[in-house]
């Protein structure tokens, strides 16, 4: 069998840098010297290109036309690449992969994203290992397929479901989880396939990038003594199409009468609202209790068990497609790629 070809996607991010050795200044890492730099990638049994932004990006500046420049590349690249891995800095990257998730429809190719939390250079970097495995875990073949079919992120010696994580970690090597599914692989002595987690679908279809993404959409966290004039003031923001709530536990919030009558107003005024809880694992079950089942009466969206990055990014796509409110409701209160149970 033919060497798998890998392109590898750099946005920007620590993974990026390297530290002077006598400034410990932080300067751009030069991708085309790559094999140079980590000879080790010589013994993976690939071929790698490499491929920049144009001008790389601190992850805290994402926005959709980066979304639109990644999956792009991927589009462009596609049938002469066998796997893609995306480096992308830490702080968005769960926003990043859930995204592509959704504007990347009959995928059947890895794409993996990966960072660091220390630069390239750095005496005790983590960005050698989550690059070299991100890499070998893009170029695994199985009875000519790919073992990995989908959007997944790589992160100190675990592969997760792309859509599933959610950034837990500023300071640690360990920065990411998936706290309501298993990890995909795991990385020790041997590279440890968890094959019945794997997404299997097989599509005839070629790839179909969709790209009409509407960020017309908001975020509110409950907290105990929410006021009034503050949920009024993000409901009545002009354009606002779909708006994220974190609840408490299991989809629970206040039934205060003027909270639900401000949310049942704004549905019935054609607002998408979205129920995730704020918790860091577990599920929006509404109607368990009282406190939940007058939001499920009024037509609030459940997210089931949804991180709050891919419930950003899943509202964004719906809305960008023309469907109808019960379409919309229908599609997403059920997993398109694998971002709910």
């Amino acid at each position: 069998m033919k060497k798998p070809k890998i392109l590898l996607i750099y946005t920007g991010g620590t993974i990026g840098m390297v530290k002077d050795a006598d400034s410990g200044v932080l300067t751009a890492f030069d991708f085309d010297s790559l094999l140079e730099r980590i000879p080790e990638l010589r013994l993976l049994d690939c071929i790698i290109d490499t491929i920049s932004f144009d001008e790389p990006i601190d992850s805290s500046n994402m926005n959709t036309e980066s979304w639109e420049n990644m999956a792009g590349i991927i589009e462009i690249n596609y049938n002469d690449y066998d796997g893609f891995v995306v480096l992308h800095g830490s702080d968005t990257m769960s926003y990043s992969a859930s995204v592509l998730s959704f504007m990347l429809e009959y995928l059947m190719k890895p794409v993996i994203f990966t960072g660091s939390q220390l630069p390239i250079g750095d005496l005790r970097t983590d960005a050698k290992e989550n690059l070299i495995t991100s890499i070998q875990l893009a170029s695994l073949y199985e009875d000519d397929m790919p073992v990995i079919r989908e959007v997944c992120l790589y992160f100190e010696y675990k592969l997760y479901r792309g859509n599933r994580t959610t950034k837990i970690n500023a300071e640690h090597f360990e920065a990411f989880d998936s706290p309501n599914f298993p990890t995909l692989a795991e990385s020790g002595v041997h590279l440890k396939i968890n094959h019945e987690f794997l997404r299997k679908e097989t599509f005839t279809e070629q790839l179909i990038v969709r790209t009409q993404l509407d960020t017309n959409i908001g975020v509110l966290k409950l907290f105990p003594g929410i006021s009034e004039p503050l949920v009024k003031a993000i409901l009545n923001t002009e354009g606002l199409r779909g708006l994220v709530i974190e609840t408490y536990g299991s989809g629970n919030a206040t039934t205060e009468d003027w909270f639900i009558n401000l949310l049942s107003e704004a549905i019935k005024n054609g607002l998408y609202i979205i129920n995730v809880t704020q918790c860091s694992g577990g599920s929006v079950i509404m109607g368990k209790y009282a406190t939940s089942s007058q939001l499920k009466r009024i037509g609030v969206i459940s997210g089931k068990d949804i991180t709050t990055e891919a419930a950003v990014a899943k509202l964004m796509y719906l809305l960008g497609y023309n469907i109808s409110h019960e379409e919309f409701q229908s599609y997403f209160e059920k997993s398109l790629r694998g971002e709910l149970t």
